[in-house]
């Protein structure tokens, strides 16, 4: 890897931002504010620092907007219970942990967030290949070259960078932007 220092990292995740067009972000915007309004499910999931971010959220849109919005938003990770992922990955195999549960859980008009900067893990593409057949529509947040996620995902958001920091920062960063702009636009 690369050294990098504070300096060029801040420029490099700048940078990263600088490359995202606005109409995606208004896109993804308006597809949660009809989601969340017509009480859809909103599904997210991602791998190893992509799977905190899932699990933010959560934390954010299902406490943070519901608080300063009348939004009722259902926001499930398919990367936060422990139990069942590794029972899933054990009893079958790894690259299925999100397909196994997205069977289950996936309603009609749903939508799923997946973040990967790779875009490649097998049980990305998994998940992916099931959301597409079943007509849920995907949201994707890759970096890297953007892999499978970015050539497959209905929205694509990637981040053109080699670097996992500065790409699971930028993630992170437009989980929260598009938080703002929720509560901007819905404010109680």
């Amino acid at each position: 890897m690369k050294k990098v220092d504070f300096e060029d990292y801040k420029i490099r995740l700048i940078d990263s931002l600088n490359y995202i067009e606005e109409k995606k972000i208004i896109e993804i915007l308006n597809i949660f504010t009809n989601k969340i309004k017509r009480k859809k499910n909103i599904f997210v999931c991602g791998n190893g620092g992509s799977a905190a971010i899932a699990n933010h959220y959560v934390c954010d849109y299902l406490k943070f907007l519901r608080q300063h919005t009348n939004l009722r938003p259902k926001v499930i990770s398919l990367s936060s219970n422990i139990e069942t992922i590794t029972a899933i990955s054990n009893d079958f195999s790894y690259d299925q942990v999100f397909k196994y549960q997205a069977e289950s859980l996936f309603e009609k008009n749903d939508i799923i967030i997946v973040i990967s900067s790779s875009g490649n893990s097998k049980n990305i593409k998994e998940v992916v290949k099931y959301s597409k057949k079943k007509g849920v529509k995907v949201i994707g947040f890759s970096g890297f070259d953007g892999g499978y996620l970015k050539k497959n995902s209905d929205i694509s958001i990637h981040i053109d960078e080699k670097n996992y920091g500065i790409s699971e920062d930028s993630h992170h960063i437009l989980m929260h932007v598009i938080l703002q702009y929720l509560i901007q636009r819905q404010k109680k």
